[in-house]
Formats: structure tokens, sequence, C-alpha cells
């Protein structure tokens, strides 16, 4: 393995992008898509984007989501095929075109030519994909951008056909109107779903109407109320509540007679002369506002301005007829212009009678069908023409827009003397979110897919289906699909796939293509694309005889969410091709968006599935939420309210936005507010410290060869797991469970559980195993035991990094690339590992062993915090209490020397006898219980805390107890123990914390014996510091040397005599005396403290340079001193670590001939030569 940098030096960006080249120079994805051919399909659908604009954080979230999941699916068996998709036809294409050429009306498309229009529609199509690869690449994801599919080509096309086909033939297409909300902008009808995308606060009219009663004897007027005064010329029917009582009342001033609801009455205006009462309006987000707006609130008094002539039932007023405001539709007298019931009039506004244009009005049309106003079918009259402007029939209005016609069509109802109140008011309006026109509904001629007939299949397909998080699917998409009505699939537009239906000129023959072949042998035209303008003129010979003429095709085009729903079967042009691999892997196993998808692709993957094959269109499914700007508002470029992907990309790398991002709410269906600085926070807590782990092993195996060592070689998996070290056995088992669980989450798309667990794992990682075992990993405790250990930290790394390749893609090969080398063989890139398949046992005792070990030194610590005892400072005595055998045969044995240690404790006693030190009580856990007893908590409650000590550990020892008829497990109560303090002892001298599991005791009590234990600590805290403000490496070998600046040296001398072997493995070499420091010595640091627990010293670090035993050298030459200086000088000048590695080399023994004029000589280490001071200091005592 190579060195590697100080984590500060490391830059995830440019290390990310060095893996980019490396995946592009090996072919990276494609190599692992050729290895996994043949392995089991996993089949992913990729919902497509539109490519007229560029991704953002939605697109890089649903990506990386749809990244983690394939890669995690390859690593375990299966083939991934990974396909980009763009959506291309449809409104975002058109109007952008539109902007681009002032396209401002339908005509001027046709005037241009729609083979011109369509032509530029392509052109701009694939305007970003570069732009789109390049972003999509770099945060990592996997995908084939060159073998991508494409809405507008030629064979996904087709296979859209064949899907319209099939349902034409089962019987679920059929042609009617639909209100709907109409874009007059884009000249087309939006979904429900577009439709809610944009409100604004707009000023609107708001007028009350009467409507003279036929032959009524005191001339009474219906008054009705609207907020579309452009609806009224095509009023037919006024709408009544059944149950609402209605009044006839006479203005005591003007005379006029009125009928509205009584709850309502108060909304009418007040007549007397210069008085106008102005209605107060509440605001609806309904575009039908007409219907059920709000005119004034509800009023606790009437005015007294009316007198009450009659009082009737709503359901007595059906059938009344009554005198048309305008004349335009006279012709439907004898059906129209009468009073029908419903209950979707409502009496929190308006005045209880809603006036009827069914053409614009979605429950006015269902309304007027259902009491035969209208018929069903093609013949409904729409006034209002593609534009939004009133037609020829409108005659005071005809081509006047209608939104504009608004204050004349108030001007008209006043010059006819029928307008009773007219004023505006501020609500909340939808708006089309491309163009920025306000929406009106309006009746579409349009070809309809029968989805209420599929309702009972949907929704028994949807309970086959999984998600996540299941909420959306068992309340959101399930309120949608039992409410679902049928879908309008036809668009009155330009460029898109044209609907397969040619229908003959008295329209009673019809034939619908399911296949380019069937066009071609009807129409004797070879069809090279099936776009509107290469297709439109082609005709068909009536079966019925020449006679009858030829079919021609209708204008429209398909929704282009009927086009992103057929995706599963058009990406791959079935059943022209790919029968197979289809028809084997239907449903398909994955698909990831966002919420708002619920409405959208989920939506139409699962009628289309359902409605073909009665089949739900995917298995699995990943469902995200909505990424907000950090200030909760939508991101907007305008506002420049959130940082680009790039920007946060090139400061903190892909990996830590994808960690971010899936780590947070979002994956949840819930909104994200973005913030830049958790990115950051994400490669602070999870990148460095899983890199600072993985320097220290890469560091502490180069240190074996700087030391003389062969090479780290990592020991193999099976010896690994024999390792008889506690903390060897305890993180392999860790890695064990850490594998079991990602796989578990994994498998069930459960993302955001994956970071959480990764986090607790690299924390113990670094704070418990590479912390606690730092004399092993620097081979304090022998060669063999650090190879063991370093061995260990090996294998923990290479399999989290496995374990997180989905996850990371990029940081786990920066590892895996300098960790292979170690391998004698390994794989290419870590993309092309199998994920690991728990090759090893967990062993849960020893887990929770060292999980209690842990909460143990973190109450022990807390104890020293409370009374001010620094670690520096040893104690003499801890005692920790618990009745687990196991855990106190652990905590007493294995992991003895690690506490011990860790809180510089110089004795550990275990307990079992829990009232010892602590008198037991219960507690009930309300988080547990609450919902299970309900109203018997209180009773349980009471009974659980007056449990007796005996009581308690009778149920911990059987694991139950039954009270007041209810069985309670371990996990019902909290058993506390609270600590009772020996006689005689004080707070200061003894005291203890527990966290209701394990108490802990610690003898806070001064002893002499111990001073020079917490000296020594004091002065290897001094050296360590030292070492780290020199910038030194743990292969950088260096001599420490003190000296005492105090009068009395008597306890230093002391400390250095008694702590001397302590020091000595704390800081991995002998701690010198300055006066045997050699005056020629190199100092690399130096630093001088004071008032250390009453002392003052100095600490000095110096280069290692050999020692000569000047007698033993002059023997060799047997007393020729210029041959002796000669050779004293040859070493001299020798490098330090190439002389140390040639005496280890020779086995402790070199041979020096090289030097002129002088005989060879043999030197032995340890008898002529010395490689340090301290070796030699060492030498001298021991002799």
């Amino acid at each position: 393995m190579e060195e590697v940098c100080e984590g500060k030096d490391f830059s995830f960006p440019k290390q990310e992008e060095t893996i980019l080249k490396l995946w592009s120079e090996i072919k990276a994805f494609e190599t692992q898509l050729a290895r996994t051919e043949g392995q089991p399909e996993y089949v992913f659908y990729d919902g497509p984007p539109f490519a007229t604009g560029l991704p953002h954080y939605g697109h890089i979230l649903a990506g990386t989501i749809k990244d983690i999941i394939t890669r995690f699916f390859s690593m375990t068996g299966h083939h991934v095929i990974r396909r980009f998709g763009w959506d291309c036809h449809g409104l975002p294409v058109e109007n952008e075109i539109d902007r681009m050429l002032g396209i401002k009306r339908r005509d001027d498309v046709l005037k241009m030519g729609i083979d011109k229009y369509n032509e530029a529609c392509r052109s701009i199509v694939t305007r970003y994909v570069g732009e789109w690869e390049k972003v999509i690449s770099r945060t990592g994801r996997w995908i084939d951008f060159n073998n991508d599919y494409k809405t507008m080509d030629l064979k996904f096309m087709e296979s859209v056909w064949w899907v319209f086909g099939q349902l034409f033939e089962k019987g679920l297409v059929y042609k009617g109107f639909k209100v709907m909300p109409y874009s007059t902008g884009c000249k087309t009808p939006l979904s429900n779903f577009e439709a809610g995308q944009e409100y604004r606060d707009v000023p609107d009219p708001e007028i009350m109407v009467t409507f003279p009663i036929v032959g009524d004897p005191q001339k009474a007027n219906f008054v009705a109320w609207t907020t579309t005064p452009w609806t009224l010329p095509s009023n037919l029917a006024l709408c009544v509540n059944a149950n609402f009582t209605y009044v006839k009342v006479r203005n005591k001033y003007s005379g006029k007679v009125y009928v509205v609801a009584e709850s309502r009455l108060s909304a009418l205006p007040n007549e007397k002369p210069k008085e106008n009462v102005a209605g107060s309006v509440g605001d609806s987000k309904k575009l039908n506002s007409k219907a059920k707006g709000s005119s004034g609130g509800k009023k606790e008094t009437v005015d007294t301005s009316f007198e009450v002539l009659e009082k009737f039932s709503g359901s007595s007023l059906v059938g009344k007829k009554y005198e048309p405001l305008f004349d335009y539709f006279m012709e439907f007298s004898d059906v129209a212009f009468r009073v029908v019931v419903d209950n979707y009039v409502t009496d929190d506004s308006g005045t209880g009678i809603v006036h009827c244009a069914p053409a614009f009005g979605e429950d006015d049309y269902r309304v007027c069908l259902e009491n035969q106003v209208i018929n069903k079918g093609e013949n409904l009259i729409v006034a209002v023409d593609d534009d939004g402007c009133f037609t020829e029939r409108i005659t005071d209005f005809s081509k006047c827009y209608v939104k504009d016609a608004d204050k004349d069509i108030i001007e008209a109802v006043k010059a006819k003397g029928r307008l009773v109140k007219s004023g505006t008011f501020t609500h909340s309006y939808p708006f089309c979110w491309r163009s920025k026109t306000p929406l009106i509904y309006r009746a579409v001629p349009s070809w309809f897919i029968r989805v209420e007939l599929l309702k009972e299949k949907l929704l028994e397909n949807n309970k086959q289906t999984y998600w996540v998080p299941d909420f959306v699917k068992e309340k959101r998409f399930h309120n949608w699909l039992e409410n679902a009505r049928d879908w309008a699939v036809s668009r009155s537009r330009f460029w898109g796939t044209p609907l397969p239906v040619w229908i003959s000129e008295d329209g009673e023959e019809i034939v619908v293509m399911d296949s380019i072949q069937k066009l071609e042998e009807l129409s004797g035209v070879k069809v090279f694309d099936l776009h509107r303008h290469n297709i439109d003129h082609i005709t068909i010979p009536s079966s019925r005889g020449p006679e009858f003429g030829v079919l021609r095709r209708i204008d429209d085009v398909f929704d282009c969410w009927f086009e992103s729903g057929s995706m599963p079967y058009a990406y791959i042009h079935y059943p022209f091709e790919n029968v197979e691999l289809f028809e084997k892997n239907f449903p398909g196993h994955f698909v990831a968006e966002g919420l708002d998808q619920t409405r959208g692709w989920f939506y139409t993957l699962m009628v289309l599935s359902t409605a073909l094959f009665g089949k739900p269109a995917f298995r699995n499914l990943i469902c995200n939420g909505l990424v907000l700007a950090e200030d909760g508002k939508k991101m907007s470029k305008s506002l420049k309210n959130y940082p680009s992907p790039m920007e946060v990309i090139d400061d903190y790398g892909a990996d830590a936005l994808r960690l971010y991002l899936i780590n947070s709410p979002v994956v949840r269906a819930e909104p994200l507010r973005f913030k830049k600085e958790g990115v950051f926070g994400v490669v602070k807590d999870v990148f460095l410290p899983w890199y600072n782990a993985y320097r220290f092993l890469v560091q502490n195996a180069k240190r074996l060869e700087v030391e003389g060592f062969s090479p780290f070689l990592p020991v193999d998996l099976a010896t690994v797991q024999k390792s008889s070290n506690v903390l060897d056995q305890w993180i392999n088992s860790a890695t064990q469970s850490l594998v079991y669980f990602v796989q578990q989450e994994m498998n069930g798309y459960r993302l955001y559980t994956v970071v959480p667990y990764l986090l607790k794992f690299l924390d113990n990682l670094t704070n418990i195993y590479v912390r606690f075992n730092r004399k092993r990993l620097k081979g304090r405790t022998g060669e063999e035991d650090c190879r063991m250990a370093l061995s260990t930290l090996y294998n923990v790394l290479l399999v989290s990094c496995k374990v997180m390749a989905p996850l990371t893609p990029f940081f786990t090969e920066v590892l895996y690339q300098n960790m292979r080398k170690a391998l004698n063989e390994s794989e290419e890139s870590i993309h092309f590992c199998s994920f690991p398949e728990g090759e090893g046992k967990t062993d849960e005792r020893i887990e929770q062993s060292v999980t209690r070990m842990m909460t143990t030194i973190d109450l022990a610590r807390n104890i020293r915090e409370r009374h001010n005892k620094p670690l520096k400072t040893p104690l003499r005595e801890m005692v920790i209490v618990h009745p687990d055998a196991d855990f106190l045969d652990d905590i007493g044995g294995k992991l003895r020397e690690y506490v011990l240690e860790e809180l510089n404790v110089r004795s550990l006693v275990p307990c079992n006898d829990t009232l010892k030190y602590a008198s037991l009580r219960a507690e009930p856990d309300f988080s547990v219980l609450g919902k299970r007893l309900g109203k018997s908590m209180g009773v349980v409650a009471k009974e659980v805390k007056a449990m007796s000590q005996e009581s308690i550990l009778a149920f911990e020892k059987a694991g139950e107890v039954t009270l007041s008829g209810h069985c309670l497990k371990l996990g019902d109560i909290k058993v506390v123990r609270d600590f009772k303090r020996p006689n005689g002892t004080t707070e200061k001298e003894i005291d203890a914390t527990g966290d209701g599991d394990v108490l802990v005791i610690l003898d806070l009590r001064p002893d002499e014996s111990l001073f020079e234990a917490g000296i020594a600590r004091e002065i290897v805290n001094r050296i360590q510091k030292l070492r780290k403000k020199a910038a030194l490496e743990p292969t950088d070998m260096m001599e420490a040397y003190f000296e005492s600046l105090d009068q009395d040296k008597s306890v230093s001398q002391r400390v250095l005599h008694s702590q001397e072997q302590y020091i000595r493995d704390a800081i991995g070499l002998p701690l010198l005396l300055s006066s045997v420091m050699p005056s020629d010595a190199v100092i690399v640091a130096e630093e001088s403290f004071h008032g250390i627990s009453g002392m003052s010293f100095v600490i000095s670090l110096t280069r290692p340079a050999p020692v000569l035993n000047s007698d033993a050298i002059l023997s060799l030459y047997s007393g020729n001193t210029e041959f002796a200086r000669a050779l004293q000088t040859y070493l001299l000048s020798r490098d330090h670590a190439n002389l140390k590695f040639e005496f280890q080399h020779g086995r402790g023994k070199i041979n020096v001939d090289c030097i002129e004029n002088i005989p060879a000589v043999e030197l032995v280490l340890g008898d002529h030569v010395f490689l340090t001071v301290g070796d030699f200091i060492s030498r001298t005592k021991s002799q």
C-alpha cells in the first residue's frame, strides 16, 4: 500500500475526479454489465425527464436512490440494465418553441406548417443532453447514456401505438367530452396534477345576477352568484340543494322579489338609498369558484330591508323554468333554462343557487348530464375556442378573450336590468405553470381510457406492491386510485406520438393501428417516422368499398403521460422485440421518483399495466419528498436561494452530497430544507473518521517496512476470525452485524436507516477499536500481535468498503485501490466485487459487553468531571455493579485492561450483588405500555412503582411479571438502580452514577502511591502533543529527552525511575535524561513546561543517531586508531534508516568492506554499534 496524506490535505472532490478517469480507462460500468451477463435480471425502470432544462437536486436525489439500489443488486448477483431515458414530447418542448418563434395562437402553427414546427421541436429536445450526462456522471451514477431511449424514437412510438391498440381491443377506449383545466396560453388541457402547480393571488369580479321565474305571480327572480362572468353566455341551468330551505323575499324599498337560500339571505345587498353592502369574499382554491365561491360570510342577523313572502324546500324548485340571460342557446329551450338539484351546492358562500354552464365546469357538466339538459357524446357546444376566445355563436363577444370579456359582459347584464350586485375580490387562482396564463375550465373533446372500470383491480394491484415509505401507498396513492376518473389521453397538439386512430368521413368506420406494419399494409405507404407531419397525409381505403371514401387520421396526439406510462414496454420495443426479456421479468423490480409522481408516472404505470396485463407495473418503489431551499421555499433560479449542485460537489464531493440526501427526511417522502453546511457535516462526521482509520492502517503497515520487517500482507480471513484478542473478536462481529444490517435494509429499500448505523460503526471503529488498540497496531506488543491487529483492521475496512460501495462509490474505490495492493489477487474495481455474504458469525455477547464497557467508561468519566478529576489523575478503584454474570466475566477479564487504561484506574472490582451498592425501584415505560394498556395504564403503573426490591430481582430473573392481569416483559419496565453509599464515606470520597442498567462506583480518595503515575501520564501527554505539533508521522523515529528545571530534581528522578516501563510503553521508546544527549544531536522539536503537577521540565525530540562502542571498534583493528576513526566517520555519515535496514537484513550483523585502504570488518549490533542512544543506555543498564 502507498503512503497517504493527512485528512486535512485529502481532497475528496479531486480524488473523485481521479476515480472517474479510472472508471473511464477500465470501462468499469460496461465491464460490470458484461461480467454479470447471464445472472438473474433485476429490472429497473428509469422515469424519463425532459432534457429541455438542466438537472436539479430533485433529479440528483432520485438518481442517487436509483444508483444505490442498482449498484447493490449488481453486487448481489444480478444483471442490472440501466438505460437513461428522455421525455421528448409534449408541452415543455412546444412551449419553448412557441417562445422562441413568437407563436401565440394555434393558427400560427398551421400557417408555419406542422412539419417545420415539429422539426423545430425535435431540434431542441437534446439540447442539454451533454450537460445532463456531465452532472449525472459526476454524481457517481452508472447509467447508459449511449444506449438511451427517447420517447420520440420510432420504436418507442410504435410500442405506444401497440399499447393503445390493446386497450381499444379490450373496449377500454371511447371518445367524449371532459371538462378539464385548460391553458389558453398553451392551447391545451392540463391534468389536475399540472393544474395545481402554480397559484397566484389575483383580483376577480364577483356578481349576482337575476333569472326571472317563468309564470311567477310576484315576478320573482332566482339570484345566482358567480366569479366567472364570462361563463354566463353559456348558462343552461340553475342548481339548488334539495335539502336547503329557500325563501322568496321582497325588498321593502325597491319592491324587487328574489329567491335565495334562507341561510344566504344576508349576502343580498341592502338597497336603501345611497347605501351599499360590500360582500366580503372567502378564498377558494377551486378553479370552478363560480359554483362554490363565497360572497359574504354567514351573518347572525337578517337584513331588515327584506320582507319574507314564502319559504319552501329546494326540492320543490326542481323543474321551474326561468328566462335565459342571453339568447345564444335558445334552441335548447325545451330541455334547458330550468332548475336542477345536486348536493355540490353549499350554503357557505354565494346565494345557494349556482348557475350552470356545462362546457365550463366539472360539476356543471355532470349535473346537466344527469338531468338530461345535455346528452353524453360529441355534440356539446363549446362556445370558447382553443385560444380562449368566444366563437361566432356568442355574437356580442365573438373573438374576445374570455377573461378580457368579463367587464363587457357585466355591462351587458347591467343593461338588461339583471345585475343585483358587482364587485371584486382577491383569491388564490391557478395559473398555467408553463405559459403563466390563468387557467379556465373547458369541455374538451377527448379520447378516454375507462379507468373507472379498472378501479377494483387497480386497488388490488396496489396491495401487491411494496413502497417505501408505505404510508404513501396506503394513503395518498390508494386514495388517488379510489377516486380515479376516466383518463383523457389525447391532446389537440402537434409534437407528440399521434393517436393511431383512422376514421371514415361518416364516422362509422374506425381503424386503430397497433403497428407500423399494419399501417403500411392498409395504406400501401412506407412509414419511416410516426410524427404528425409524416403520417397525417396517409389515408386508408374504406373496407366497405370505394364509394365510402377513405379513412383519415384524427388530429390528436397522446398526452405525454401516456407515453411515459408505456415506458416498461416501449423502451425495449415490446412486443416487437425482447419478448422473453419482458415476459420473464414483468412486473419490473424497482422504480423511484418523487412524491408528485403518485398522481403522475406511478399512476400511469399502474393504470396501463393493469389494463394490459392485470398486474402492477412494478414490485418495489421508493418515493422521495421535495428538496426545498434552506428557507423552506421552493428552489428558484431567479431568487438564487440555493447553491448549484456542481458548486457543492466541487467543494465537498459527490459522495458527501449522496449521503447527505439519503440520510435526510426526503427519503421518507418528507421535505428537505437543503443546507450546504449539512453536506460539510457529512464530510466531517463520516468521511474524515473513516479516512483516519484507513490512514492509521496504512501508516502502521508502512512502519513495519521502515523498521526493517517484511512488508505487510494481511492474514487470511479465517485466521483473523480466530484471533484471541477480545477487541479483534468484537470488531469482527460488529463488521458482520454491519453486513447483515445493510443487506437487510437494502433488501427492504430502507436507505435512510443505513447512514445512522454506519456512523455508529465508524465511531466504534475509530474511538474503540483503533483507540484502544494503538499499542498493538504500532507494534509495541510484538510483531505477530501487530500483524494480527493490522490484518483485523484491514479486513474490517475492506468489508465495510464493499458494504458501502453502492452508497459511496468514489470513496470506497479510493480506499480499495490502495488496499488491493496488499493482496496477491483482487478485482480491478471494488464495484466488481460481490457484496459481502456474512462470512463470519456475529457474537452478540461480546458486542453487548463492549457496548456496556463503553457505557461504563462514559459513566466513570461523568463522575470524574463532576468532581473535577481529570483523566490524568489516577484513581485507586472502581466497582461495576450488574446482575449479568457474562458481562461481569468479560469486564473483569478480557476487557479489564482496556477499562483500567482508558479511565486511569488501578483496580476494577466486578459485583453482581445489586443490593450491596444500590436500592432498586421499578418505573413503567409509558412510551411502550401506553398504547397497549390504554385505560389500564394508571392501575398498572401504580403497581409497577410499588414493586419491592425482591420482586424486582425476581422479575429480572424470570423475564416477566403479571400485574393487574397484564403480563409485562423486560422491555416494559425500567429497573432503576439508585446508589447506596457505603457507611462512613462522603460524596467527595466515593461517588457513583448509572444508566438504569450498569452502576459505576469510583473511589475518589487521594492516594500518594498514585501520584507518580499521574505525573508520568502528564509527561506522556506532553510528548505526544509535541510530536503532533512537529507534524511527525508514526513512522518518523525520534529520541525523547527529559530535563528537569526544578531545583529539587529528586521528584522527577523518582517518577522517571518508577514509571519507566509505563512511559516506554506509552511513547514506544525510552525517555532519556538530557545529560546523555549527544552534542551533535539534531533537535526536531523542543518545549519547556511549567507547573505540571508542581514540576517544570523541558522535552526535546531528536533524530536518532547511532552510538559507537569505541573500545570494541578499536579492538577490531587491533588498536589501529586511524582505521577505527575512519570506520566511525563512515558509520556516522550513513543514513540512519538504511543502516538500520542493513542490520535487520543481516540479522544484527553487517560487513564493512567499502572503505578504501581499510581492512573489511564484521560489525555486530549491540556490541560495536547501537542504533539509538536509548538502545545504548538500555544495554548499559542491563549489564
